[in-house]
């Protein structure tokens, strides 16, 4: 494989142009989410969802990255998949973290890839890694995006 800028461009293009499908996987999982865990979580809109596409993208290190692993995942395929799940597991877990940013918001992403995982399908015909590839993006993106109170307040434990 061989990343250049054209090459992120154009990977970056394909997240945006799935957001009919990320989107909803992230509102779903927000909304699973929220009643375990007993909290309102706002949804996420396809704009918020573009506009936060666009700031991974605006930091080169990371778009390269998160580029390479959408390319990764995007071309996997395994003849009767189950023999190459892990692969795609350890793939879309990296791409959610790396999405998804610092800590605690990477574990957060990279176990909420998982939960995601297991809800996602692939269409018919699509490579086995496309379904992994969106549950990772849905994932990461929701993790860097408003709606979650804990987020948007002061942490108790900070210490001057």
């Amino acid at each position: 494989m061989h990343i250049t800028p054209a090459r992120v461009s154009e990977e970056r293009d394909w997240i945006v142009a799935r957001a009919d499908r990320v989107v909803p996987i992230i509102n779903d999982v927000r909304d699973d989410l929220g009643d375990i865990f007993e909290t309102d979580v706002d949804a996420v809109t396809t704009a918020q969802y573009r506009t936060e596409v666009d700031a991974v993208f605006a930091d080169g290190d990371l778009a390269v990255n998160v580029a390479a692993l959408v390319a990764l995942l995007r071309g996997l395929d395994v003849d009767g998949d189950y023999p190459g799940f892990i692969v795609d597991e350890v793939l879309g877990r990296e791409l959610a973290g790396t999405i998804a940013g610092r800590q605690p918001l990477r574990t957060l992403g990279e176990a909420t890839y998982h939960y995601a995982d297991v809800h996602v399908h692939g269409e018919e015909g699509e490579n086995a890694g496309v379904d992994d590839c969106e549950a990772a993006l849905a994932a990461g993106f929701q993790e860097r995006l408003p709606g979650w109170d804990w987020t948007e307040r002061e942490s108790p434990f900070s210490v001057e």
